[in-house]
């Protein structure tokens, strides 16, 4: 076989690696449906729209940590309602969402995630723990 021959069957094997997340994503390749989160009773908005925050919680808790951190700030208006939250997980998002496993667990098992919020942040009265 020429050099030209196994140069386009290794680019052929490097596309399709490179492919495969992409692919493997678009042809569903989670574990069944992506799970539905239930809202806190009583509760309607989160600090943002649902869609931001189902795709985005990560970004903005890490924001909000750099800059209660490094800025000294503590409060977050929110852009889409102009309501005003303190910027803490224990102090903002526990308040409302008090079931991890019905809330975190559920999406974080779904995506294969294992954040770290839990090696620092207490978890309050009524949160499952999963043991950690």
């Amino acid at each position: 076989m020429s050099d030209k021959g196994k140069a386009i069957i290794g680019l052929f094997f490097l596309l399709i690696l490179f492919l495969f997340p992409v692919l493997y994503s678009l042809a569903g390749g989670g574990d069944g449906p992506r799970p539905e989160l239930v809202m806190p009773v009583g509760e309607t908005n989160c600090v943002e729209l649902k869609d931001y925050m189902t795709a985005n919680h990560m970004n903005l808790l890490n924001d909000w940590r750099d800059r209660v951190v490094r800025e000294g700030e503590t409060s977050y208006t929110s852009k889409e309602f102009g309501t005003t939250h303190e910027m803490s997980l224990t102090g903002s998002c526990l308040g409302c969402h008090t079931e991890r496993e019905t809330f975190c667990n559920r999406c974080h098992d779904y995506t294969d995630v294992n954040p770290y919020c839990w090696d620092c942040h207490i978890e309050t009265k009524g949160v499952v723990t999963d043991g950690e």
